[in-house]
């Protein structure tokens, strides 16, 4: 009788082991797709502000070699970046955003071209995309850490290696930042 008891015991413990890390690896994993996508909408900010650099080009020769040099120290965000990784990467894309509108400011023909005005806007959309993002992301970051501080999930996460993440923090900065229109 003792045995079955044992037997028993056993079989629940590793039957709440299971869950618990079926559980934890799907919050892991969703936080790994939202850094993701972060990484995707900050590529398309990349691509957005290259373009754009590239139509300052023409209005100001000597600060394209600046310009150029900051998009030059892009670096992909993937799943399995930090949350530091990718705040640098926006504010390297936001260091070069504040240069093409000092440049825009100075050659008002530039701010006037229409191709100017349509990446500035997409600009935009993707920072606001970057901003959704970043919500899901810390959402998802919130959900996990709660989840593997908690007795007696924390014991589970620590066999299996999943560690607390880092939120993504504003920058206080961007709510000074000038309109880029």
């Amino acid at each position: 009788m003792g045995i079955i008891i044992i037997a028993v015991i056993v079989v629940l413990i590793v039957l709440w082991f299971i869950s618990v890390q079926r559980k934890l690896v799907a919050m892991d994993e969703n936080v790994n797709n939202a850094m993701s996508q972060i990484g995707v909408q900050l590529s398309s900010r990349w691509d957005a502000l290259t373009a754009l650099l590239d139509i300052t080009k023409g209005y100001a020769e000597h600060e394209y070699k600046t310009l150029s040099d900051t998009v030059k120290m892009r670096r992909p965000i993937t799943a399995t970046s930090t949350a530091a990784q990718a705040k640098e990467q926006d504010n390297i894309i936001t260091e070069a955003l504040t240069h093409i509108m000092a440049v825009a400011e100075n050659y008002p023909d530039l701010k006037a071209n229409e191709n100017y005005a349509k990446l500035m806007d997409s600009t935009n959309e993707y920072e606001n995309m970057v901003r959704k993002s970043r919500l899901v992301y810390n959402d998802s970051v919130t959900k996990l850490n709660r989840e593997i501080r908690m007795f007696p999930t924390s014991i589970a996460a620590g066999m299996l290696n999943i560690s607390k993440r880092d939120y993504l923090e504003e920058d206080l900065r961007k709510a000074d930042m000038p309109s880029m229109k």
